[in-house]
């Protein structure tokens, strides 16, 4: 199937990204509308903050106080369903580091014996996705390790047909994305990208193995730390393939330390107008903290 092709198959999904509310996956759980947010907090040293409560969190929509309804830990006995994507780089210039990569990105994706799926999205001249139940992790495996370099590089396509068969998903989704390069072939242009991530509530980490890249180093370094500050991932740069397991494992870390937050907004207008949220600590420890998730949604239309 040519990419044309499977961006077609997506479009249903990115036209919904659109009018789709972000707080759609919560409703599986509270049966009304309840804006909902994935939240990373870390210290100064980059550790995950434990034991917090939903009480700890001063939650405001455009600058009116929300009321925190539902709230879990992404371990906890009340954790919201976990769905992991894997945007992987399997174009030409990934030759020689491939077999490398490939098994960094096994051991990561082994971690999540907890992960309801799996979504791999391999990309170079063309776009290939497919999705993995848990007792279909064999088969992951085996898809991985069959990838061969070739082509160049569509990594905008390859994020635009994942946003568009994750975002009927009801739970965490979080997406981590390996490249050695800037976007050479996509159909999909940047700030048409920016605008569906912006309009998601997938959590993204954008891994760039840029030590290849002296001329376009910075300009590809800052598109992937803006993807994930939309999104409220974190974009990590090794320097060398012996860097990519550490982290692999920190990213993993983090994904499993989060915390789940919801509520029912006190604005119910259906106008699909950008609602833009802010959530901080209301007493953070001592050490300096850094919290992040998204900037906010859009709120569903009539």
């Amino acid at each position: 199937m040519t990419r044309p092709a499977r961006i077609v198959l997506a479009a249903a999904g990115l036209t919904a990204l659109y009018s789709l509310s972000a707080w759609a996956q919560f409703s599986y759980k509270t049966g009304i509308d309840v804006a909902g947010f994935t939240v990373t907090v870390v210290n100064r040293a980059g550790e995950t903050l434990s034991g917090l409560k939903a009480g700890d969190f001063d939650v405001r929509e455009d600058g009116v106080e929300q009321v925190v309804t539902y709230f879990a830990t992404a371990e906890g006995e009340l954790a919201v369903p976990l769905h992991i994507g894997l945007l992987f780089d399997t174009s030409e210039s990934m030759e020689k580091d491939l077999g490398f990569s490939r098994n960094a990105a096994i051991r990561f994706l082994k971690t999540f014996s907890k992960a309801v799926d799996f979504t791999l999205v391999e990309f170079a001249d063309d776009v290939r996705a497919a999705r993995f139940a848990q007792a279909e992790f064999p088969r992951l495996v085996e898809r991985i390790r069959g990838s061969k370099a070739k082509g160049r590089t569509s990594l905008y396509d390859a994020m635009t047909v994942y946003l568009g068969s994750a975002f009927d998903q009801s739970g965490r989704k979080v997406l981590v994305i390996f490249t050695d390069g800037d976007d050479t072939s996509s159909s999909r242009r940047w700030d048409e990208t920016l605008r569906l991530l912006r309009a998601s509530d997938v959590t993204v980490y954008p891994m760039g193995f840029l030590s290849n890249r002296s001329s376009s180093r910075l300009l590809l370094q800052s598109k992937l730390t803006e993807i994930a500050r939309l999104t409220g991932g974190r974009a990590v740069f090794p320097g060398s393939m012996k860097e990519l397991d550490p982290m692999y494992a920190s990213i993993a870390a983090e994904i499993q330390s989060q915390y789940v937050l919801g509520y029912v907004p006190t604005n119910a207008a259906r106008d699909g107008k950008w609602r833009k949220v802010e959530i901080k600590l209301k007493n953070p420890p001592a050490d300096r903290t850094q919290l992040r998730t998204r900037e906010g949604y859009f709120a569903p239309v009539k």
